[in-house]
């Protein structure tokens, strides 16, 4: 744990990303193999389990301690993290630690024994473990230790870093890194000993690949590229996905990486019924009426343990099949997109589901042709354009040139801030996530949260802002005077019974700081529902 915790504050002391790399090559060459193992999952994510509750955590502090309740709750609205807060307090002295000889522990003995079980152990046996754990543990490990306790570990470092720090390491290249840990947990522990020593899957192995994502249109786009060396296709709001069928066996992957299988069982279904071993890649989609359903509709099925007939009905999903990856034993995601497309083309007339759709190409010859009916989007219930290079290969990550998303201009309400309560990680000392709300009568009624568009500048001035100017307290949220409008932007907007407006809005995010408008002047709530019921 301690080489662990050195690399994190290596890590977390810098923005170079070239330093952060280097501290965790360094680590990385040095760490066992099963250290590196849960190391690389916890860098990434990874890590499903939580050993205990930051609830628990708290509350056995509050034993040990004795400090009162008001103590932890002001404590914990200031600095937004229960690891960071319990962490500062030990410090403090809040909690007397007498020192006791350091045991060593490294990684992999924390995560595979002593927090195994943790949270089930009866108070008095729960308050002498983290007692203990903390006498043999340094002062500076407390706050990665409570981290890892509570599944609350995060540091500031992306995926490709980590992926390129193993790459310094082992040789390999990072998207090869890339595959080999897609999907990867610490359900997959055995499996992810054979990569860390060489014995990865071979490139024709089926199993999901790195997805494939697109960038921003670039405003020079239509000046330097030519209309012929493209495809278009709709720009679908699902759930990027793809389906794995090997043999008998059916897997359903989401771009985040995590196994959605469960929650698409008539999707499996149909895949379990092709009489060949494929990757299909696409879109997950809510579909009625011949066309796709709103997000929210989809959504109703993510993270349930049982789906329900009523469910089933209510959110039916269809596969938009876009691209070809996998066939019989061949790797196709080398070959170019048109060559894939015929691929994708030949298998879904081949196998007629309801359950299987094939993305439809758009036609068109000049990019003033684009442009026209890119502007006709919603109407087809899609959120703009997806332009595919027709000679790419099928390439892992953001690679620019390759996909590009030219989407609509979003939807925008001045809406009035309400309520706000601190960030995580380097920002849980800010208010960086805001509550807004629109007017109904007399009334705001709290309609998206939003917690990205401000640059520091603005979040630094509406953080001393919110500190002068709170009402009420609720736990770590503040409820604020109405004073400041800002305008909000987002992708989606449909009704909705499970939020107090009624309706329900899509990557909501702070368009800007609208100044020269009162809360007088925000919008209304019937001024939403008109962009629900408004013609396309």
């Amino acid at each position: 744990m301690e080489a662990f915790a050195k690399m994190f504050e290596r890590v977390d002391e810098t923005t170079g990303t070239n330093e952060k790399v280097a501290a965790m090559a360094e680590y990385f060459r040095h760490a066992s193999l099963e250290d590196k193992i849960w190391a690389t999952l916890l860098l990434r994510g990874r890590v499903k389990r939580t050993p205990l509750t930051a609830n628990k955590l708290r509350t056995s502090f509050a034993r040990l301690s004795g400090a009162p309740a008001w103590l932890l709750t002001e404590c914990f609205a200031h600095v937004g993290d229960t690891g960071e807060t319990l962490a500062l307090l030990m410090g403090s002295g809040v909690l007397e630690i007498e020192p006791a000889p350091r045991v060593e522990r490294g990684l992999h003995r924390w995560m595979n024994e002593e927090l195994v079980g943790l949270r089930d152990l009866p108070d008095a046996e729960l308050d002498a473990r983290l007692l203990r754990y903390w006498r043999e543990t340094k002062p500076e490990q407390w706050f990665l230790l409570n981290k890892i306790m509570t599944g609350a570990f995060r540091v500031g470092v992306s995926e490709r870093l980590v992926l390129k720090a193993l790459s310094e390491v082992s040789g390999e290249t990072e998207s090869v890194w890339h595959q080999w840990l897609l999907g990867k947990t610490e359900r997959d522990f055995e499996e992810l000993k054979r990569v860390f020593l060489g014995e990865a899957p071979r490139r024709d192995v089926l199993q999901a690949l790195p997805f494939c994502l697109a960038s921003p249109l670039d405003v020079s786009f239509f000046d330097t590229e030519k209309p012929e060396d493209y495809t278009a296709e709709w720009k679908w709001d699902g759930i990027r996905a793809q389906i794995i069928k090997k043999g008998d066996r059916v897997w359903i992957w989401s771009r985040g990486e995590d196994m959605i299988t469960e929650s698409f069982p008539e999707i499996a279904q149909m895949a379990a019924s092709w009489n060949e071993d494929a990757i299909l890649d696409g879109e997950l989609l809510a579909w009625g009426d011949g066309k796709p359903a709103d997000f929210h509709v989809l959504q109703q099925r993510l993270g349930r343990k049982r789906l329900t007939a009523d469910i089933l009905k209510k959110a039916p999903a269809t596969f938009m099949a876009y691209d070809f990856l996998h066939l019989a034993g061949e790797d196709l995601s080398h070959l170019p997109l048109s060559r894939r497309r015929e691929h994708l083309e030949r298998f879904v007339a081949e196998h007629p589901r309801d359950r299987l759709q094939l993305s439809p190409l758009v036609p068109f010859t000049t990019w003033d042709e684009l442009r026209a009916l890119q502007k006709t989007s919603r109407e087809r219930g899609a959120e703009g354009l997806m332009l595919k290079n027709k000679h790419s290969e099928y390439l892992g990550g953001r690679k620019r040139g390759v996909w590009w998303k030219f989407k609509v201009d979003p939807y925008t309400l001045d809406a009035v801030l309400l309520y706000a309560q601190a960030g995580s990680g380097k920002r849980s000392n800010l208010f960086t996530d805001y509550t807004f709300a629109l007017w109904r009568d007399q009334e705001l009624v709290p309609f998206a949260k939003a917690y990205s568009g401000l640059d520091n500048k603005e979040i630094e001035e509406l953080d001393k802002w919110i500190r002068r100017n709170t009402k009420e307290k609720f736990g770590p949220v503040r409820s604020l005077k109405v004073a400041h409008v800002f305008e909000i932007a987002f992708e989606g907007i449909a009704g909705s019974s499970r939020h107090k407006s009624g309706i329900a809005v899509r990557f909501p995010r702070i368009l800007r700081w609208r100044r020269d408008k009162l809360p007088k002047d925000a919008d209304k709530l019937e001024d939403a529902w008109k962009l629900i019921t408004a013609p396309v």
